[in-house]
């Protein structure tokens, strides 16, 4: 009996994982080229391919590794590079509070890894995993999904190197463009609320008209905005997101 129950538990951890990295692939697709670009940039701005390699085993975020090609491009000093991606990754903090009630009650070296791997493409993946029923599993569902954005990003930087250096102004092909239709992707799912269109439309605006601030800052005063206007609606007008809600579901 013991023998069945360690088998039908090892068999719902490799469900649950193979149905997150499932559950990620669209969002893969969108994040090829932007680990193929990465990968071309690189070396083009003065990291050697060891270096490229190792910022996307070790730092494994898109956004920043970006950000700091460009102020490694520009000479800045390490403590710039390191404020400024930090800034611009503050957003991963409100992954991180939406997640945590569900994640608090296991080990620390598994919250360890999950904090490496989390993602905008995998907490779009996972939350909706988190708001449904029997969770006490769904942690694999998250190894998955993040599993499946770490295999990607790497390789696809060994590619990006590879094309760098064979096919020339690949830089120049618009493959950036790719990440904000994923974003989009990620974004439209969830817009099935007053509380969610009013954080969204709010954000948006907010990030245009900051957009010139140094740092990314306006991305950050862009989020807190959408977060805290979506808050105001959900909570003073209840009934006005569950009748969208229902709504929607109709």
């Amino acid at each position: 009996m013991a023998t069945t129950n360690t088998l039908e538990l090892h068999m719902l951890r490799w469900r649950e994982f193979n149905a997150g990295a499932v559950a990620t692939l669209p969002l893969i697709l969108g994040a090829i080229p932007f680990g193929i670009l990465f990968g071309t940039l690189a070396p083009a701005s003065g990291l050697s391919i060891a270096a490229t390699m190792a910022m996307s085993i070790i730092v494994f975020a898109g956004s920043a590794q970006f950000i700091a090609l460009g102020l490694i491009a520009a000479g800045a000093s390490p403590s710039i590079i390191i404020f400024t991606t930090l800034v611009v990754n503050l957003r991963h903090l409100l992954y991180a509070t939406a997640l945590v009630e569900q994640v608090k009650h296991l080990p620390l070296p598994v919250r360890a890894i999950m904090a490496f791997g989390l993602t905008d493409e995998t907490f779009a993946a996972v939350n909706r995993r988190y708001q449904g029923d029997n969770i006490k599993q769904a942690h694999w569902f998250y190894l998955g999904s993040m599993s499946a954005m770490y295999g990607n990003w790497v390789l696809c930087t060994v590619i990006g190197i590879a094309l760098g250096s064979a096919i020339p102004n690949i830089t120049d092909w618009g493959l950036d463009f790719a990440m904000s239709v994923t974003f989009i992707g990620m974004v439209v799912p969830y817009l099935n609320s007053k509380a969610m269109i009013s954080a969204v439309l709010v954000a948006a605006g907010m990030s245009l008209q900051f957009a010139h601030l140094p740092n990314k800052v306006g991305l950050l005063i862009a989020a807190l905005a959408g977060i805290s206007v979506g808050y105001l609606v959900a909570k003073y007008f209840p009934l006005a997101n569950a009748t969208a809600t229902a709504n929607k579901g109709v």
